[in-house]
């Protein structure tokens, strides 16, 4: 599994920085995104569904937001 530190970051910077790494993956790939913007609950996952990726688990603890997400088998 990969993680992106995405905390302390504002919409849309967190979406960004997971495109970015998510086009360093490979198909398949776990990546667990965490920020502190909670923006993130519906932008992510939003961009998820435009980019065919599959949205795992988003969880929200306190002041943090964890997403893990699939990278589409697609994506390449």
């Amino acid at each position: 599994m990969h993680t992106l530190d995405a905390r302390n970051l504002l919409c849309p910077l967190p979406v960004i920085r997971t495109q970015q790494k998510v086009s360093e993956l490979m198909p398949g790939d776990i990546l667990e995104v965490i920020c502190t913007d909670p923006g993130v609950l519906n932008d992510i996952p939003a961009w998820c569904r435009i980019n065919g990726h599959h949205v795992l688990e988003a969880t929200e603890w306190g002041r943090e937001v964890r997403i893990r997400l699939e990278v589409n088998k697609l994506t390449t």
